[in-house]
């Protein structure tokens, strides 16, 4: 393991989706998980290749019941490739013997290599050594060579290269049971030259089309060979003659294109697809457009901490995914952000509220991705307006699931494997997932000072978000307060009182101030528009002033439910519920984080406990600073004092199973400031989420992207302090002890590079851009302004232990 190269010694089949997801290769339009060329799915293996955006509906029958789920398709094989010496079989491994095997996927190239020796009956002995990319610089593109090389024997091998439609999706085993058939009217054509496929989707007819060529070279001469075409239902093959010599390597290349009918700027998929590998050069060439697109991003992207050699690779691991999920090539794909990237069928391809923890990054590194990101939600308006005025109510209603419509995909049942049994989900009450919308938006215009898009787009997004929750709000004459009814909060393990028939609880706190915030940015957004746009909106939006009354009104009087001593309580009716047996359900089972499947099991359930799945009301120290949220209470006119905080902390850490991958994260953000070393633990656990399948077996169904992206936002953001508010940068460092330094550059409105370097000692900020403006920053509580031509180092206070 280096700081970047992630290796894994000896085949190991039981490991092969765990590998699979984390070698996955893209580029933002497609990824491929890095299944083993000569394997089909099954036997723990299961190819993939996800383009982003193409999702298919189906029914099924469930319990008497017909459900609908649209999910992100599996799509051709581009990458089958196998091969058998003489007349033998095909290359399987578990049917040979397996030397010296091992898979590197070097993160700086993007280039997964696979290098290994077999034996097979007859005693003949052939070492291979296979790499694969799927391409950065060009977006349709995808190439695969396979180095071939007989160590003890002469004689005739022949390689079999296709383009396989007999996919389906079945990478997830809950799903097994329901319809994975989403690809129809398959076609393949193979010739000696060039392999072709075509195919399209079920319901939502995306037209498909893939294109391979090969070509053979033997000491960098290409070779002749006599090709002959495979005919097979759904599958487009060739086979190419070798004549190996002992000693002698022979390499086959093969480069592919995928193209669909989502694609801009191509005509037919399949002549597309023809068109791209027709001028995609040699695969040196391929290779050496995708390295130089890499080694851009990486000047961009990476983050460089000293510490920990494991950290700095599990790191730039999580960086990689990322950006393989969304990408530059992302901008015009009308595509989210999905919760689990592009590696895998897990929640079905959808789009949740991970953005809330990636877009931070992209704002500050590629701030047009995640304008493109923002876009897809803006461009569904209308979905979520129709949602809201089904429940009544005006403004937009976003759906906690996400496809490619924009209606709630959220399932109406799900199944707790432990019992077997399928339950009512409903977890589309975590309207919540609208209030994320607007911060993201408000983030990312603090970020960027991008006025265009607040004007033209930003703006219709808060101010119709802030409509529906000021509607959503009923007036209590008595408490004088707002309240906001019948939601899910974040955690969810609770969707209703125990006492209650009908789901939903009553003023999730997490909820209730993230409306109230909400409602004062779309007041202030206001301000900020040019005065015909301003009422070019309200009068569209059909907003008066009396709706904007109430939502001061609201914005100010919306009820947070507290304890005597002053917690904030996670919803109203909180304290009724009992206390856990941690400590005997840990001793009992092990491993509790997914109680909720748990407690069903034994007929019980997590609405009658004082307990979490994931951070909830935390989620607010993570996305305010203390003086943020402090305004929050006082616009509300709550009290609060210097303790109301560390008090609320420490109330909820010990109830919170980390049933998901994003509470680590938020753990440790909220610890920054107060427990360096327990922070900085919480960090480790989150980077081994995936890399360790922590879970037990849930990433070999796709990568958990929020919380990749949230361990690099912790780093960025969590330990320093960096803020983009008020029109300055500021930092407030506060690195834990086992993090020596870190480096990294960052775009900040109209400053696109500036590097940014810290330690224990002194922080450094430099400018690399002299047309840019000066830069105001602020260090803790102290200001100082930067010229782009030179850079500022400033030394730090030692803070005092923890």
């Amino acid at each position: 393991m280096t700081g970047w190269l992630l290796r894994y010694d000896g085949w190991d089949p039981a490991a092969e989706p765990l590998r699979e997801t984390l070698c996955a290769l893209g580029n933002g339009r497609f990824v491929t998980r890095a299944a083993a060329p000569e394997r089909r799915a099954g036997h723990g293996s299961y190819p993939g290749t996800y383009a982003a955006g193409v999702f298919d509906r189906l029914a099924d029958e469930i319990d008497g019941h017909r459900v609908e789920n649209e999910s992100i398709v599996n799509l051709p094989d581009w990458q089958s490739f196998t091969f058998r010496v003489a007349d033998g079989p095909w290359l399987d491994l578990s049917a040979v013997a397996v030397t010296d095997y091992v898979q590197e996927l070097d993160l700086r190239r993007g280039v997964l290599t696979r290098r290994f020796g077999i034996q097979d009956g007859e005693g003949r002995r052939t070492r291979v050594a296979q790499r694969r990319l799927v391409s950065m610089a060009d977006p349709h593109m995808a190439a695969l060579d396979c180095t071939l090389l007989a160590e003890n024997w002469t004689g005739p091998l022949t390689v079999r290269s296709a383009l396989d439609g007999r996919v389906t999706n079945d990478g997830v085993a809950r799903y097994r049971g329901l319809d994975g058939r989403h690809l129809t009217a398959v076609d393949p054509g193979a010739g000696a030259e060039v392999l072709t496929l075509t195919a399209e989707t079920r319901q939502s007819k995306v037209r498909i089309g893939m294109a391979a060529r090969h070509r053979v070279l033997s000491g960098g001469t290409e070779l002749p060979v006599v090709a002959a075409a495979v005919a097979e239902p759904g599958l487009a093959a060739v086979d190419l003659e070798l004549a190996m010599e002992a000693g002698r390597p022979v390499t086959v290349e093969k480069l592919a294109a995928l193209c669909t009918s989502r694609d801009p700027g191509i005509g037919e998929p399949g002549e597309a697809a023809l068109d791209e590998i027709g001028r995609a050069g040699t695969f040196a060439d391929v290779v050496a457009r995708h390295e130089l697109a890499w080694d851009h991003l990486w000047f961009r992207c990476d983050v460089e901490i000293e510490g920990s050699v494991r950290a700095t690779l599990v790191l730039r691991l999580h960086v990689f995914h990322l950006l393989q999920t969304v990408s530059p090539h992302s901008l015009d794909l009308d595509v989210g952000i999905p919760a689990r990237g592009l590696h895998g069928e897990a929640y079905r391809g959808h789009v949740f509220w991970d953005e809330l923890f990636v877009l931070p990054f992209l704002n500050l590194r590629l701030p047009e991705v995640a304008r493109s990101m923002l876009l897809y939600r803006w461009r569904r308006l209308p979905q979520a307006r129709a949602a809201a005025r089904a429940t009544g109510h005006r403004g937009a209603m976003f759906p906690w699931q996400s496809g490619s419509t924009g209606r709630e995909e959220t399932q109406v049942l799900h199944l707790n494997l432990r019992s077997g049994r399928w339950l009512p989900d409903n977890s589309h009450l975590q309207r919540h997932i609208g209030l994320a919308i607007a911060y993201n938006t408000w983030r990312y215009y603090e970020a960027t000072g991008d006025t265009d898009f607040l004007t033209e787009h930003g703006a219709e997004l808060l101010l119709s978000i802030a409509a529906f929750w000021a509607d959503v709000a009923t007036y209590d004459a008595v408490g004088d307060r707002f309240d906001i009814c019948g939601v899910m909060g974040p955690d969810e393990y609770h969707d209703a009182l125990p006492d209650r028939d009908e789901p939903g609880l009553d003023d999730n706190a997490y909820t209730n101030v993230l409306a109230a915030w909400t409602l004062a940015r779309a007041l202030e957004c206001l301000e900020v528009l040019p005065p015909g746009r301003r009422h070019e909106l309200l009068d569209t939006l059909d907003i008066r002033r009396a709706d904007l009354e109430r939502w001061q009104h609201v914005s100010r009087k919306l009820r947070l439910p507290w304890t005597e001593d002053g917690v904030l309580l996670q919803f109203r009716g909180y304290e009724t519920l009992e206390e856990f047996d941690w400590a005997g359900y840990r001793e009992k089972y092990g491993d509790i984080s997914r109680l909720d499947r748990i407690l069903e099991a034994e007929g019980d359930s997590t609405n009658r406990y004082k307990l979490s799945k994931q951070a909830d009301v935390l989620m607010l120290f993570h996305l305010f600073t203390a003086d943020e949220l402090y305004a929050v209470l006082d616009r509300l006119g709550y009290p609060h004092d210097r303790r109301t905080i560390p008090r609320t902390v420490a109330y909820y850490l010990d109830r919170t199973s980390h049933g998901s991958t994003l509470s680590k994260v938020v753990h440790s953000w909220v610890l920054a400031r107060s427990d360096r070393r327990r922070a900085w633990e919480y960090f480790l656990e989150a980077l081994e989420s995936d890399i360790a399948d922590v879970q037990g077996g849930t990433t070999g169904e796709g990568i958990h992207l929020g919380a990749m992206a949230g361990t690099v936002d912790l780093l960025e953001r969590g330990f320093t302090g960096l803020e983009t508010r008020e029109d300055v940068l500021g930092f407030d460092p506060y690195l834990p002890d086992a993090l020596r330094r870190m480096r990294f550059r960052l775009r900040y409105r109209r400053h696109t590079e500036i590097e940014v370097a810290i330690d224990h000692q002194t922080l450094t900020v430099g400018g690399t851009a002299s047309r840019a403006t000066v830069l105001p920053l602020r260090v803790r509580d102290k200001a100082f302004r930067l010229d782009p031509r030179g850079s500022l180092e400033i030394p730090l206070r030692r803070r005092r232990p923890d």
